[in-house]
C-alpha cells in the first residue's frame, strides 16, 4: 500500500499556544515548517479561562512580543476588554490584562498560521516518532503517512491519552470534546522519554439569558487600553469594551460541595493526575481553606457573538446534578442555564528535566518540546515556551548557538530554568514571585530587554529595531538633561509641592532628585520643568521608573552581574562527576542526572549543597585555567570568597548571618578535605576546626 511521504525542516505536533509559535518562529526564519492539528478547530483554541495575560503572564506575553512572537499582536486583534493587573503597587507587578473572543482569537491565529511564508498547517493525528541512532528524523500519522523532517517540536497540550471526566462519566476525548491523541505517548515511552500524569479543570458555561446580573458586580475595562504588542499604540486597537461581573459562593454552595465529595472523581480516586496547586478546582478550595465563607466568581464573556459566560474560579469535576445545584445556590446564577459541563481533564506530560536549556531532548538530538507538554499550566507559559523551541529548532538547522535566556534576562528564562532544573511535580505556573529580579524583569521594559535579541535571532526586522535604538537614545537624553537640571525655591515650585504634600525646598534640587520623591512622578513635575521636549508615552514611563527606582535597580543590577559569574562558568558535557573529588553521592547522583550547563544551574538543583558547588566552582576554574591545579589554597580560598558572596545575595535557605557562616564552614571543610590541598596547607589552616569554623568572629 502506498502512503504519503513528505519531506519538511521542522515539524510540530500540535496548534496550540506553544505549537503555534514555534512554528510560526520556525517559518519566519526560513524553514520549510508543517504544523500538525487534531482539529482545525483546535488551533491557538482557549479551552479553559477565555483571557491572556495576568499577573506575572502578562509579563511572558510581553516578552513574546519583543522577540517576535505572536500571541501579543494576536490578542490586541481580539480583546473585547483590557485591564492592567496591580496597579495599586510597584511597576515590578504591574500586569496586563485582556478579555478575549475565544473565536475571533482561534480564527485570527488560524489566519496567520495560512498565510505564512514556508508554512503549512496540516489536521492528521501524529502516533508516532521516527527516531534512528538517538536523532529524530520524523513522524507518522494515524494514517500512516510519514513526514520526514530535521527537527521535531512537541507541542501537544493537553491531548496526549486525554480523558475527560465529571462524576461517574469518562469521556477518552480532549479539550472541548475533540479527539485526543492515543497513540504518541507510546511512541514516546518506547523511545525513552518519561511521562507524567497531570490533570486541570475547567469551570461550566452557561447561557447569560439566565443570569441575573443586578445582584452581581460589574467589571469594567481601563479607559486608558496598553497594548500587549510594541508594535501598537493605544489608537491603533481601542474599541468598545464588554462588561464582566463579580459574585460569591456562599455556605449553601459549599455545603452541597462537601455533601458530594464522595461523588467527585478527584476524591474516589478516580482521577490519577496531579492537579495545579494555584488553579484549584471550587472542590479544593472548599476543602483546603474551610474557614472561607465565600469564594469569588467572575462571570466572563467568552466572545462578542455567543451567550456562554464561563464562570471564572469554579472548575470542577462533580457529577451533572450536584453542578446544577452548586451553581444555582449562587447569588445572580439562581436560573442559570448550563451549556457546557464543568469537567477535569487528565492527559500524560513529560519529565522536563529531561530537556536542555534549549528545550531540545538531552538523548534525543532535534528533538525540542515545548508548552504543557512540558508540564506546564496556561496559554502564556506554552507560548513563551514554544517561540523558543520554535527558534532553536530552526538554529539547529543554521548551525547556530541555541538562544537561552537566563534568569536575570527574562521571565522565559525563569519558566524554562524552574522546568529544567528543578522539574514539576505539578502543572507549573508562572508568579512574579518566582523571578529574582523582577524590578528588572517587568512588563514595560520588554521591548528594551529582549528585542535586540529577537532582531540578533531574525525574528524583529530592521524597522522596529531602528524604532528601539531611537527610543532607548530619548530615555538617556531625557534621564541625564533631568539630572542635570536644577530648580530653586521659586513660587511655582513651591506651590505644586505644597498640593502633594511634598516636602518644601530650602535650597536648590534636581529635577531627578525631586522625582524620586514617593508623591511625585514625571507627570507631576511637567509644569514646572520648562525644557520639557513632546515625548512619546512609553519614554516618559521608561524616564519616570529609571528615576524613581534608581537605587533599586542598582542594587539589583550589581546581584545580577555576581549571578553571572557563576551562570558564567561553564560545566563541560561529558564531564564526569565520579571522578569529581569531594562531591557527596547524591549531589553526583542529580548532577548526573540533569547535566546542568554551568555551575549556575547546578547551584539550584535540589539535593546540590553549597559545599557541592564550592567543589564544582574549583573544578571548573581549575578546567578553565583559571587556577592550577597546584595553586596554594589560600588562592584557591579567595577566589572562593567571590562565589560565596554570589550565594550569599541569592539566599536560598537560611538567613543572612547563618547562611553566610553555614556557606564558609562548608566551603571550608571542602577544601580542607581535599587530597590534592592537604599536603600544602600552611599551618595556619591546619589547625582550623569546625567548631572554630561555626563562629561569627571566625
Amino acid at each position: 500500500m502506498k502512503t504519503v511521504e513528505e519531506y519538511y525542516d521542522v515539524v510540530v505536533v500540535g496548534a496550540g499556544h506553544a505549537g503555534c509559535e514555534a512554528a510560526l518562529a520556525a517559518a519566519r526564519l526560513g524553514c520549510e515548517t508543517i504544523i500538525f492539528t487534531v482539529s482545525m478547530n483546535s488551533v491557538a483554541l482557549m479551552p479553559c479561562n477565555p483571557n491572556i495575560g495576568g499577573s506575572s503572564k502578562g509579563h511572558l506575553v510581553k516578552e513574546i512580543d519583543a522577540l517576535g512572537g505572536e500571541m501579543g499582536k494576536n490578542i490586541d486583534k481580539t480583546y473585547i476588554q483590557s485591564k492592567m493587573l496591580n496597579k495599586s503597587k510597584g511597576p515590578a507587578v504591574h500586569s496586563l490584562r485582556a478579555q478575549a473572543d475565544k473565536d475571533a482569537y482561534s480564527m485570527t491565529m488560524r489566519y496567520t498560521l495560512q498565510n505564512t511564508d514556508n508554512l503549512t498547517l496540516r489536521q492528521a493525528e501524529v502516533t508516532e516518532l521516527i527516531v534512528e541512532d538517538g536523532v529524530i528524523k520524523g513522524v507518522k500519522t494515524f494514517s500512516g503517512a510519514i513526514y520526514h523532517a530535521k527537527t521535531v517540536v512537541l507541542a501537544t497540550g493537553t491531548y496526549l491519552k486525554a480523558r475527560c471526566l465529571y462524576g461517574e462519566v469518562v469521556n477518552y476525548t480532549g479539550p472541548n470534546g475533540l479527539q485526543a491523541a492515543n497513540y504518541l505517548s507510546q511512541s514516546l515511552k518506547d523511545n525513552g522519554v518519561e511521562l507524567y500524569r497531570f490533570k486541570t479543570g475547567t469551570p461550566a458555561r452557561i447561557d447569560k439569558r439566565s443570569v441575573n446580573f443586578d445582584v452581581m458586580e460589574e467589571q469594567f475595562g481601563d479607559e486608558k487600553i496598553v497594548p500587549f504588542s510594541f508594535t501598537n499604540k493605544e489608537e491603533d486597537i481601542k474599541r468598545e469594551q464588554i462588561s464582566c461581573w463579580l459574585t460569591y459562593t456562599n455556605e449553601e454552595t459549599h455545603k452541597i460541595i462537601r455533601d458530594n465529595l464522595d461523588r467527585s472523581p478527584i476524591y474516589a480516586g478516580v482521577i490519577e493526575g496531579t492537579g495545579p496547586r494555584y488553579c484549584p478546582s471550587i472542590e479544593d478550595k472548599v476543602v483546603r481553606f474551610a474557614d472561607r465563607k465565600r469564594h469569588q466568581l467572575f462571570i466572563e464573556p467568552e466572545g462578542e457573538f455567543t451567550n456562554e459566560m464561563y464562570v471564572g474560579g469554579m472548575s470542577s469535576s462533580l457529577p451533572e446534578d450536584v453542578q446544577y445545584a452548586m451553581y444555582h445556590s449562587v447569588p445572580g446564577l439562581e436560573h442559570a442555564t448550563i451549556v457546557r459541563n464543568a469537567y477535569a481533564i487528565e492527559y500524560d506530560c513529560i519529565n522536563p528535566t529531561q530537556l536542555k536549556a534549549s528545550l531540545e531532548y538531552k538523548k534525543i538530538s532535534g528533538f525540542f518540546s515545548a508548552g504543557q507538554a512540558n508540564g506546564s499550566s496556561g496559554y502564556e507559559e506554552a507560548g513563551a515556551q514554544g517561540i523558543i523551541a520554535g527558534i532553536n529548532a530552526a538554529r539547529k538547522l543554521q548551525g547556530k548557538d541555541p538562544l537561552i535566556l537566563n534568569r536575570s534576562q527574562a521571565y522565559i528564562g525563569v519558566l524554562i530554568d524552574d522546568l529544567i532544573t528543578k522539574g514539576t511535580n505539578e502543572p507549573y505556573r508562572m508568579m512574579t514571585s518566582r523571578a529574582e529580579y523582577r524590578l528588572l524583569l517587568r512588563q514595560d521594559n520588554a521591548d528594551l530587554r529582549l528585542t535586540k535579541i529577537g532582531h540578533e535571532v531574525g525574528l524583529i526586522d530592521d524597522n522596529r529595531y531602528e524604532k528601539l535604538l531611537i527610543k532607548e537614545k530619548m530615555i538617556e537624553k531625557e534621564i541625564q538633561r533631568l539630572q542635570h537640571t536644577t530648580i530653586g525655591g521659586k513660587k511655582e515650585v513651591q506651590k505644586l509641592l505644597e498640593q502633594y504634600g511634598s516636602t518644601l525646598l530650602q535650597s536648590g534640587s534636581t529635577l531627578a532628585d525631586l522625582l524620586k520623591r514617593p508623591e511625585l512622578s514625571y507627570d507631576i513635575l511637567a509644569p514646572i520643568d520648562e525644557d520639557r521636549q513632546n515625548l512619546p508615552e512609553d519614554v516618559c514611563e521608561q524616564v519616570n521608573i529609571s528615576l524613581k527606582y534608581e537605587g533599586y535597580i542598582t542594587r539589583q543590577q550589581k546581584q545580577v552581574a555576581q549571578y553571572q559569574k557563576l551562570e558564567n562558568r561553564k560545566i563541560p558535557e561529558d564531564i564526569d562527576y565520579t571522578k569529581v573529588n569531594s562531591l557527596r553521592k547524591e549531589a553526583v547522583q542529580k548532577l548526573d542526572d540533569l547535566r546542568p550547563i554551568s555551575v549556575g544551574q547546578a547551584s539550584r538543583i535540589s539535593g546540590v549543597s553549597p559545599a557541592d558547588i564550592s567543589v564544582l566552582f574549583f573544578s571548573s576554574s581549575q578546567q578553565k585555567g583559571n587556577v592550577r591545579p597546584d595553586a596554594p589554597p589560600f588562592l584557591m580560598l579567595r577566589r572562593f570568597s567571590i562565589f560565596i558572596m554570589i550565594l550569599h545575595n541569592s539566599k536560598h535557605l537560611l538567613s543572612e548571618s547563618d547562611y553566610y557562616i553555614f556557606s564558609m564552614r562548608t566551603a571550608a571543610l571542602s577544601v580542607l578535605s581535599s587530597s590534592t590541598l592537604s599536603t600544602s596547607l600552611p599551618p595556619r589552616f591546619v589547625f582550623i576546626s569546625p567548631t572554630s569554623l561555626s563562629s561569627t568572629n571566625t
